[in-house]
């Protein structure tokens, strides 16, 4: 499916400026058709998961969150876990029984159809692993989307760290599983996640094993200095 440079503005949640300045600096994937530029839909989810997180560019960088302004997505992390919860000490020895295991509970909580789900995060999980780095994944599909006005994140926490194919060769024992309602709200979420991810400090926390009002707290502190962040610099200023 081909983009334009305005659909993944909106998907990503920035500026078409932005935008421009990332190809500039080969910092996205992008290609030229009839002199315009064009994005491949697989492939900005792709490179949304395949960010390092050492300190490599995010767009979710506090300092790409100092020029652009979050509007109403500012704490859709929050509220996609707070619709979601937290389940911890999910049995399984490989990532298709954790996520297995994962799903007959958060899909009775949904009242989604489990096998279904399933089948299609498998399904996702052949193409590309989900992992992340530093021990997470996002298990989610692209051919799933609630029929709801709201997002969903699952937070599991497998009994035991289980080997997720990621590139930096870690095993994973943190997992969101996104459910969202839209494609812009699905990329937005998955690149928030991302920049979570990076922080030694959150992923310190997250390895506590919070309940789930416990991360809801933590959640919306962070998203929350994200937001001030944002209004301390006018959109743009420093374009």
């Amino acid at each position: 499916m081909d983009l334009k440079l305005k659909d993944v503005a909106e998907l990503l949640n920035v500026s078409e400026v932005t935008i421009r300045r990332w190809i500039s600096d080969s910092k996205i994937p992008y290609y030229r058709l009839h002199n315009q530029f064009r994005f491949s839909r697989s492939e900005i989810e792709n490179w949304v998961l395949s960010w390092k997180q050492e300190g490599e560019f995010s767009p979710f960088s506090d300092d790409e969150h100092g020029k652009e302004r979050l509007g109403t997505q500012q704490f859709g992390l929050y509220r996609a876990i707070h619709k979601g919860g937290v389940y911890s000490s999910i049995p399984g020895d490989t990532k298709e029984e954790v996520i297995c295991a994962a799903m007959k509970l958060i899909a009775q909580d949904l009242h989604l159809d489990a096998e279904v789900i399933t089948e299609l995060l498998l399904d996702r999980e052949k193409l590309m692993p989900t992992a992340l780095a530093n021990g997470v994944a996002v298990p989610h599909t692209r051919d799933f989307l609630l029929q709801e006005s709201f997002d969903v994140i699952a937070v599991v926490f497998p009994e035991r760290p289980i080997d997720y194919g990621a590139l930096d060769g870690k095993p994973t024992d943190i997992l969101f599983f996104l459910f969202a309602c839209d494609d812009k709200r699905h990329l937005h979420l998955l690149a928030k996640l991302a920049h979570l991810s990076s922080k030694p400090e959150n992923l310190r926390f997250l390895r506590k094993h919070p309940s789930k009002q416990e991360l809801l707290n933590y959640i919306k502190s962070w998203e929350g200095k994200l937001k001030m962040a944002s209004r301390e610099e006018p959109a743009f200023s420093r374009i």
